[in-house]
């Protein structure tokens, strides 16, 4: 290996940090796309968020078997050719005809190339760089996915609104074919095992177990009673996986995940830290923008400024995070943006009324932002700090499975929430500004009605409706904003059971 290369130079970072951006920018540029394309391709909003919902699935499905071929193939030859059936599949959903055109490029080729691509950038990035270089790199790379998730609305907005969504596809083309060209300022790594290696039984069952998992979590807002049911199908494919690997190593095989490596604590409080975090910021960030699009009327490129100081605070305080880390510690640092994560969700609890701005917003989202970028910064390094090096590819692929887990969960969970909220308070509300109207049936239908239209359908000028409205709107992301609060108090908790490290210069 090129020690110029390894040591002195950021290019490799620049190169994954790249491809961590595509990935993660996939999964949320389009949210505020998707009445587009609908009329662009004849089809209706359910197939459009169905194949937006199965991007992630397939994406955090196929993640332990990547994380294992690094080992068969080599870190930079699978994060190659991961980039390159990336680049097929962004091309093919760039200059789709037809729904299935845009399912089949975007959701099943570029979905299976993020798996691909994933585990390779936290382990490439671990075997590059080493101490304080190695957590800067990581910090680096660990938010990228996080500013990609946040500035997604914007960017999709500003596509969208000025060009085509067809375009956002066609940069993410361009970003593939810099990461290609730039491809020989990767160091090479030397494959470890061979193909005989391969778990496939255990590939198979964690592949179904994942699969229900993802697939039962998105399902949950259309029909719960199922979802549930294959929830527990796919936990229980899960702990037979793990039983199966434990087994496996036992007779002297090589298992497709070792499960010894869930004995140190860094890395299975530190993955869990991320999943929680990405659950938290995915479903605020949900919440905020169909709050923003639903109610306040606004057009995507608005929605995207709006959620903006998330964004920078995210960025800002993730790169102050390495330098903090080195003065104070990982723990205290990531300890420390669960407190000002914490404050901001409470801040934006009381923000959400009919007559909210971005200026009300500001003080919270950036808030929120700078804790998630103290925590998404650092979370990686410490959780793989103590995993030797020949397991790092193995504990990379357990890491990218719960940030990936998280950003899944995030929307479907916190939409659950939000519903709850919004049907429980309507009746309070009802019964606040209309105590006649407490059992009227076709009284709350209109409310409900009045209230997903945001006002646009004139079903009623009454304002007990109206305020009925405003009272709800409240409560019901008060309560998102309540349960974001309690999800980064349990971060808190978990950061204190981390083991801190030293970081050698």
């Amino acid at each position: 290996m090129n020690e110029t290369i390894k040591e002195n130079s950021w290019i490799p970072l620049i190169v994954v940090a790249l491809a961590s951006f595509i990935i993660a920018l996939d999964a949320t540029f389009m949210n505020v796309s998707i009445s587009q394309v609908v009329v662009d391709l004849n089809t209706d909003v359910s197939t459009i968020q169905s194949t937006m919902s199965f991007y992630t699935l397939i994406t955090a499905a196929f993640m332990l078997l990547s994380a294992k071929l690094q080992d068969i193939v080599g870190k930079k030859k699978l994060f190659l050719i991961g980039t390159a059936l990336y680049g097929v599949g962004t091309f093919t959903a760039s200059i789709s005809s037809s729904a299935t055109m845009l399912f089949i490029g975007w959701a099943v080729i570029e979905g299976v190339a993020g798996a691909l691509m994933m585990p390779a950038t936290v382990s490439i990035i671990s075997g590059t760089y080493s101490g304080e270089k190695r957590t800067v790199a990581l910090a680096i790379v660990g938010v990228m996915g996080a500013v990609a998730a946040a500035i997604g609305p914007l960017f999709g907005g500003v596509m969208t609104t000025f060009l085509s969504w067809r375009y956002g596809f066609a940069t993410e083309l361009i970003i593939v074919f810099i990461v290609l060209i730039m491809r020989n300022r990767i160091p090479d790594f030397k494959p470890t095992e061979s193909r005989s290696d391969l778990d496939i039984t255990g590939s198979i069952i964690s592949f179904i177990g994942l699969v229900l998992l993802v697939l039962g979590i998105l399902s949950l807002s259309k029909d719960f009673n199922t979802s549930i049911i294959v929830l527990i199908v796919g936990l229980v494919a899960l702990v037979a996986f793990a039983l199966f690997e434990v087994r496996r190593k036992r007779s002297g095989k090589v298992p497709l995940l070792d499960m010894d490596l869930f004995k140190d604590r860094n890395l299975r409080v530190g993955t869990l830290i991320l999943l929680l975090s990405y659950l938290a910021m995915g479903g605020a960030l949900f919440a905020v923008s169909l709050f923003l699009q639903s109610v306040l009327q606004l057009n995507a490129f608005d929605t995207g400024v709006t959620t903006l100081p998330l964004t920078m605070g995210l960025l800002l305080f993730a790169v102050l995070a390495p330098t903090l880390a080195g003065k104070l510690s990982h723990k205290t640092t990531m300890a420390i943006g669960c407190i000002l994560a914490i404050i901001g969700c409470l801040i934006l609890s009381y923000q959400f009324r009919l007559d909210t701005t971005i200026w009300t917003l500001l003080p919270g989202l950036l808030i929120l932002g700078a804790g998630l970028g103290f925590i998404m910064a650092l979370c990686t390094d410490i959780s793989l700090s103590n995993i030797p090096a020949e397991s790092q590819n193995n504990a990379s692929g357990v890491n990218s499975t719960g940030t990936s887990l998280g950003e899944s969960m995030g929307t479907a969970i916190i939409g659950i929430i939000l519903i709850l909220g919004v049907m429980g308070g309507l009746s309070t509300a009802i019964d606040m500004y209309a105590p006649e109207h407490s059992n009227d049936a076709q009284f709350f239908d209109d409310a409900a009605k009045y209230l997903q239209s945001a006002g646009t359908d004139n079903i009623t000028q009454d304002s007990t409706v109206m305020n009925a409205v405003n009272v709800i709107i409240q409560e019901a992301m008060g309560f998102v904003m309540v349960v974001t609060t309690i999800l980064m108090g349990i971060v808190f908790l978990l950061t204190l059971r981390l083991e801190n490290i030293k970081i050698k210069q």
